[in-house]
This record gives structure tokens, sequence and C-alpha cells, in this order.
């Protein structure tokens, strides 16, 4: 066993290296890329800097007798090695000198220069190429032999040779996730020696190359022969960029086939079960990566996998890799093994991509799981990895099913519609049904129907908590697979367990949008309004047989688009909107802003600026091009009809979106869960309608001149008390001058300036029965200022705030501290005064101690 440090001008004489298949491909990104280039740039003359241990396993003429053309090499007296530990340094260093080299060569300075006569530090190109990179068989160059590169059955071998190297190649060159990697690392150096030759000419240029192969240092480690070389690669990969689950496995089942004797499998056997292995891995990576944008998880495949394929059970949470590698052990090839599941650790199962409550349902006593094992047979590998292989295509199909030869066009939309409203721990069973060839399109369509309505109704109106059914329907998935459960009893199942949920789901629902109207946000604030809106759009699509928008709207949100329209705005400071919503103080407006029939999914981009026009303007194209809802989406146009907007209007129009819900996904809202859904039902309560506002009296752009003009309403004189009251108790308790500085007024919170244009103070009365202080931050940086400070204030204060209750793009940002109350009953006010000004002192201290206000003198405290 060798071990000395080496520079890589040294570990490349007289070397060939090979990865083995049993590595994972280029995995270095971004981060990893920028930290190797750092630490290069940033290296001084004459210094060393220590790259990592370089793990090699030396192969006999055996060993490399399928490298055919490349043998003349060793012949030549060159030593083959595979790569064990350090491939991804290794990979990163040629891919570099290789774009050194090209880049060097195209510079104009070197032009018409042959190789023999451009030189990088002390050698030329050609004794670079030569040294590093690749060297052909004398005497007629025919043959090229590369010194690093990977096993010939590789899908990155051939990567390497014609798209790095850009050795001339006539025929399609696979690409995967790791080819991909490979790619990026190539531009990066190009991008990188650009800058640098710009800044520094070649004199810059040769002094990187000299550091790469003189400065870096490799400490070398040779693994002996009886030396277990793939328990050592395991072990060794534990370090920096750690191995994914799915490449930990290939390394263990390809481990495995050396491991069985020439009487249970001969060598040509054991040849052909690790080609299976290698052709499996190949196909999954080719599926896990044929989205270049969106790559596929290699670990969530896996589990997946692992949940169709074996018994399922929740005692074994998320720790399906110890189950697989308990299962593909040696121990398992020469003896049997118990198992009691029940020793395994378990962990919290991951869900695709619900957002649903993350609340921990309970999980009903389980009898521990013995499982006897039995002596691990060749077959049971080779049935293991085909299933893998043939999996992985449909696994793709469920993730983009729009690009699939497995499905017809209508389960393609529906399959989508599951992706859009978020499949969670249905993924593995779609998997498993569109895999079943010998499934009718019919039944599978029903299926994907009942699961998506199971989603609507369980996880988007209920919010049951993410792991819902998991397990059921995890066996479930193997059940099918196996052809142990008919597809039509399945069904019923999930139609009756919906039908089950709906008495819970509805009530659930009704209670999250009260208190999403409580908080101003109304169906806004509901995390499947797009979805929802998206699927009403689609049924009227479907009634006039034309698309005019497309999901993809509503999941690239960019700077100037809104993919959710108010057509009533938030903030309505245009007289059109003042005026046509007179009868209607600024609480009921905002509340009507946010009713679901208020609400519009839009066919493009909006600009903000026009979010504020009158209906009219609205709906109506213009001359300079500006698209108006009557050409829009067919939801726009049919808003467009109306003549006006108003709250009868918009009651009407929730009611009508509620009755679609109930259709579309088959239950019913009971005449009192409807109400408090549409919510807005002042809307329709026949108040007598104010006089047209004077046009001449309203300054477009104020929000609170509806009051001035109309003299208030109800709320806004019940507010207008409250105030009075509250100012007239801090005047006789002290606190006139600290807290009460400012008259009284109708509107729904009370300012308080505390000496700083940053930020200021604030209560604010929310419905009649919700009583806030708050900080008001004045914008995003203030926001994030005091953000950083969140510990100390809250400590300082003694109670914890909602810092993000305040919309995403609002400039200004509120952090709030609520609580319940009777707001306006005269016997309670005193009560709640005297916690107002008790949690304002304790607010003030808080922002003094951190440093955001000054402290008050002592004779100006209470």
């Amino acid at each position: 066993m060798a071990s000395e440090l080496q520079p890589l001008s040294l570990l490349f004489q007289n070397k060939l290296f090979r990865i083995p298949d049993y590595q994972r491909g280029y995995a270095w990104k971004k981060s990893q890329l920028e930290d190797f280039w750092d630490d290069l740039i940033n290296l001084q003359p004459q210094r060393y800097h220590y790259t990592g241990l370089l793990s090699l396993k030396a192969l006999d003429r055996k060993e490399t007798e399928s490298w055919g053309d490349d043998l003349w090499m060793v012949a030549k007296g060159f030593k083959a090695y595979h790569i064990v530990d350090g491939q991804q340094r290794l990979t990163t260093f040629v891919i570099f000198i290789n774009e050194i080299v090209s880049f060097t060569r195209e510079l104009n300075e070197y032009k018409g220069k042959s190789d023999e006569e451009i030189f990088l530090g002390y050698e030329s190109l050609k004794e670079v190429i030569s040294k590093y990179l690749c060297q052909r068989r004398p005497p007629h160059n025919q043959i090229s032999t590369y010194l690093f590169g990977y096993e010939v059955d590789n899908p990155s071998a051939d990567y390497l040779r014609y798209k790095i190297f850009n050795e001339i190649f006539t025929k399609t060159v696979s690409e995967t996730y790791y080819t991909k990697n490979l790619m990026y690392a190539k531009s990066f150096f190009r991008e990188n020696l650009t800058a640098l030759y710009a800044n520094e000419g070649m004199e810059g240029i040769n002094t990187l190359y000299q550091k790469l192969t003189l400065q870096l240092m490799f400490n070398i480690h040779e693994i002996d022969d009886d030396y277990d070389v793939y328990v050592a690669f395991e072990t060794m990969n534990n370090r920096g960029k750690k191995l994914t689950n799915l490449e930990l496995l290939k390394n263990r089942l390809i481990y495995l086939t050396t491991l069985y004797s020439d009487k249970k499998l001969d060598e040509l056997d054991k040849s052909h079960l690790r080609k299976e292995i290698n052709d499996a891995w190949k196909e999954v990576y080719f599926q896990l990566g044929r989205n270049k944008n969106t790559p596929l998880s290699d670990d969530e495949f896996l589990r997946a996998h692992w949940i169709i394929y074996f018994s399922y059970s929740r005692r074994k949470g998320d720790d399906y890799i110890k189950f697989l590698l308990n299962k593909f052990s040696a121990k398992n090839i020469f003896e049997k093994k118990t198992i009691n599941l029940d020793s395994l650790e378990t962990q919290e199962i991951i869900v695709d991509d619900l957002e649903v409550d993350e609340d921990i349902d309970e999980i009903a006593d389980v009898e521990p799981e013995i499982v006897e094992v039995s002596k691990l047979e060749p077959n049971e590998i080779a049935d293991y990895v085909d299933s893998l292989k043939d999996m992985a295509k449909y696994w793709y199909d469920s993730f983009f099913p729009t690009q699939s030869d497995n499905l017809n066009t209508d389960e393609k939309i529906l399959i989508d519609r599951l992706n859009r409203i978020g499949i969670g721990h249905f993924r593995p069973l779609v998997t498993v049904l569109i895999s079943r060839r010998d499934i009718l399109p019919d039944e599978r369509m029903q299926m994907f129907k009942a699961i998506e309505r199971f989603i609507f109704i369980c996880f988007r109106v209920g919010s049951f908590n993410a792991s819902y059914r998991s397990s059921e329907y995890y066996r479930a998935a193997r059940s099918i697979y196996r052809k142990e459960l008919l597809v039509s009893d399945l069904l019923m199942y999930i139609d009756n367990t919906t039908d089950e949920n709906i008495e819970y789901a509805v009530p659930n629902f009704v209670t999250k949008i009260e208190k999403h109207f409580s908080n101003g946000g109304g169906f806004y604030y509901w995390n499947s309004i797009k979805y929802f809106m998206y699927e009403y759009e689609y049924s009227l699509a479907k009634k006039n047989n034309i698309d005019k928008v497309n999901w993809e709207m509503f999941t690239k949100v960019e700077k100037d688009k809104v993919s959710i329209e108010h057509i009533l705005p938030q903030t309505p400071t245009k007289y059109y909107w003042q005026n046509q919503f007179r009868a209607f103080s600024k609480e009921e407006i905002k509340l009507l802003s946010a009713a679901l029939g208020n609400l519009l999914p839009l066919s493009q981009s909006v600009n903000s600026s026009l979010q504020n026009d009158s209906f009219y303007d609205k709906k109506s194209s213009n001359s300079s091009g500006r698209r108006g809802y009557e050409n829009g989406s067919h939801s726009e146009i049919e808003a467009s009809k109306e003549i006006d907007w108003s709250a009868p209007i918009i009651y009407k129009r929730s009611e009508r979106l509620l009755r679609f819900m109930e259709t579309r996904w088959q239950f019913s809202f009971t005449k009192e869960q409807i109400e408090k859904l549409v919510y807005v039902t002042f809307a329709i309560d026949g108040r007598e309608i104010p006089a047209e506002l004077p046009k001449e009296k309203i300054i477009e752009g104020r929000e609170s001149l509806v009051e001035m003009v109309t003299g208030g309403t109800g709320l806004e004189n019940e507010r207008m008390k409250f105030w009075t009251n509250f100012v007239n108790y801090c005047n006789q308790n002290g606190y006139g001058e600290t807290i009460a500085s400012r008259k009284p007024s109708s509107d729904g919170w009370y300012t308080i300036s505390v000496g700083t244009t940053d930020l200021h103070l604030e209560f604010a009365v929310t419905h009649s029965k919700y009583l806030s202080i708050l900080i008001y931050a004045e914008n995003t940086e203030v926001f994030l200022r005091l953000e950083s400070k969140k510990e100390e204030i809250e400590s300082a204060f003694g109670d914890k705030f909602d810092w993000y209750s305040s919309r995403e793009k609002s400039n200004a940002k509120r952090i709030v501290l609520k609580r319940e109350c009777e707001l306006f009953n005269p016997n309670k006010q005193s009560e709640l005064f005297e916690w107002m000004v008790f949690k304002f002192d304790e607010l003030y201290n808080a922002l003094a101690i951190v440093g955001e206000i000054n402290k008050r003198n002592s004779s100006s405290e209470k």
C-alpha cells in the first residue's frame, strides 16, 4: 500500500485512469467549481495546496480485457488504475486542462501556429496534451487513447470524449443529468479563462497552468488487491459530496455480484448480472435527467420504487435505504437473516408537493414486524434491477405526461392536472397505473379523476395533514403492481373515503376562509385559489372549445405579472371605484375586494399601474394596444359582459363559483356554509345608496376620502367612539403626550410617532373583534433590519409577533400582535386600554434596547 504526496505533473506519468462502473457520474456544480477556481487563483507562488486523498486500485491484465483499442498503452508500459475516490476532482482537473489548451490555441496571437509552437509554461501544447489528455498510437495515429475517462459502458464515456474533448463524432451522444454537469464545468472554465485573459493576458494563463499542475498536491493511496474496494468506496464517499442513495445502492449490488461462488454464478453469469445492473442504472439516470431544466431526484425515485416493489409499513417510516441495504447485504448471500423492522429507526415521511398544514396524525399501535430474509439469490438482484429499470420511464411520465408515449391525450390532461394540484403521496400509485399496460385507459382515467377529487376535498378544501392515508395508498400501489388488487375495488375505496370525509373537510374550509377574511385576504389567501380558478377557466374553455389560459402563467410569475386579478382593487383610489362603492365603508370594500367573486385569472401580463383603472377601462381594449377583459380569458370575457362592477355582482359571482365547486368536485355546501364562504352578505342588505360623489371633491390616489365625503357609516362611528375613549383614558392616566398625541378619527388604526421616519407604532381594530398593536416598517429595508433583531425584540417585549402578515409585494411591512376581544363593549374597554398602554410601553422599551429608537427621558415616562 503506497501513500505519498504528489502534484498532478507526477501523478499522470505512465498511468491510465478509468472511472469504474460502480462510481456515480460527475456531480460537481457551481459552488464546488467556484471553490476550486478561487483556491487556485488565490494560491500564492511557491506555496502548495493540499487537494485531498486520491484512492486508486491497480488493475491486472484480466481486469482490462474490455479496454480494447486502449490496451496498446498498457503494452507501452502505462499502468491501469480504477479511481476509487477522487474522481470528481480528477474529472474537474482534466476538463480544466482541456479548456486551457483549447482557449490558448484559439487566441488571435497564436493564429496559424501549430501545437508544437504554442507554449503553456515551459511545455508546448502538444506536450501538454500527450502528458495529461490523450496519446495517439503510432505509426498511423488512427487510435486515440485518453489518459483519463470512464469505462466504455457508461453514458458519460462518449459524452466526455466527443462533447467535452470535442473529438469528431457523427452519431448521437446520450445525455444524462451527469453529462449536463460535465458541460457546465466546461462552460464555467471557458468563461473564467476569458475573464482572466482580459485582465492578465497570457501571463495569467501560464501562471494558472503552473499552479494547476505543480502546486496542487494529492495524497496518493493505492488499495491492495486483497482490500475490499467496494466497501472502501462506500466509506470514502461519506466525505465531501455525499453519494445519493441510488449511487450507493448501485455500488452495493455490483459488489454483491463478486461474492457468489463460481458454483452459484460463474464468471459469464457474473458479468451478465453486472451488465444488467449497469444497464438499469444507465436507463434510470437517462429518465431522471431527460428534462434538462428539471432533473428528477435520485432518492425520491428510489424511495417510490421501494414503496412499489417491497411491502410498505408505516413503521419503517422513510428509512427505505436501510431496508434496501439490509436486503442487499453481503451477509444475506451466505446465510438467512431475521430482521425485526421495529428496531429500524423511523423518520418523518417526505411528501411530494402538497401545500397543506403539516400537522402530524396519530399512528395506530402496530405489532413489531418480523421478516425472515432468505438467502439472497442472484435472480432476486436481477428481478429488482429489471423492475427499477422498467419503472423509471413511467416515473418520468408521472412528472411530464405530455411527453409520454404511454398515455392517450385525455390521460395526459388528467395527470397534468394531478401535478398542478400537488400529486403528493399518490405518485407511486399513479406510476404503477401508467406501467400496467393491461389496464384499459378508461379505468386509468377514472382512477386519476378519483385521486384528484380526493386531493382537492381532503387537502385543498379540508386541509387534512399531508400524510393522511398515505400508508394505505402506498400499499395499494404495490398491490396494483403485483396484480393482487383490482383497480375497480381501489376506485370504489377512494371514492367512498372521499365521500366520508366531506362532512369534516367542508367545515374546516369554512373556518379557514373566515380566518383569511379576518386577516384581510379572503379567498386571495387560499393556497389553492390558482388551481380552482384555472379549473373554472378550463371548464369555460371546454364549453367554448378554445384554450386561452396556460397553467404556466400561474407558476412563472414575472415582476410585472399578476396571475390572479382583483377586479375591485384592493386599494380603490380612482373616482370610479370610490363612487361605485360609496355605500360601503373601507373595511367592507376591503372584504368585497377579497371575495371569491371579485377574483379573476388573467390570460397575459398586466402592468401593475393599470390595476386601479375603472371597470370600463379594465374590460375594454384601447387603441394603444392594451388588452381588456373583453379579449382576455374566458373568465375575463364572462366578467366583461357586466355593465358595471358592483357589490351585488360580486356576491352573485361568488355564489356561482361556489356552485361550480360543488358540481366540479361532487359535494354540497349547506345554505349557511354558502353564506359564510360568500362572506360579503352586507352586499345585498338593501341599504340606502347615497347620492353620487361630486367628482371635484375627490383627489385620486387617496384611500380615505369616501368617509370624508359621505360622513361615515355605523362602523366608522363605533371606531370614532373607541379612539375617543382611548385618548381620554390616556390623558387621564398620564399617557397623553407619549401615546395619545393625535386626535381620534374613524379610521381602523391609531398611529403613534416614535421620533423616527423609519417606523412608527400603531394600534388597529378589525371586524369589531380584533385589537392589534403593531410595528409599521416604512419599507422592506427597515423590515429586514428589524427582522435581523427578531429574537432580541421579542425577548425584551415578552411576546411573539406575526412578522409576515403583509403581502409579499408590499414595500411597507407590518409586524403584528393581535388579540380577540369585544372591541365596542363599553364595559370591556378600560381593560383593553390598560392592555394597550402596557404593551406600548413594553414595545417602546424593546425597540429602544435594540437601538431602533431613543430611550425616553425619565421625566417623560409614565
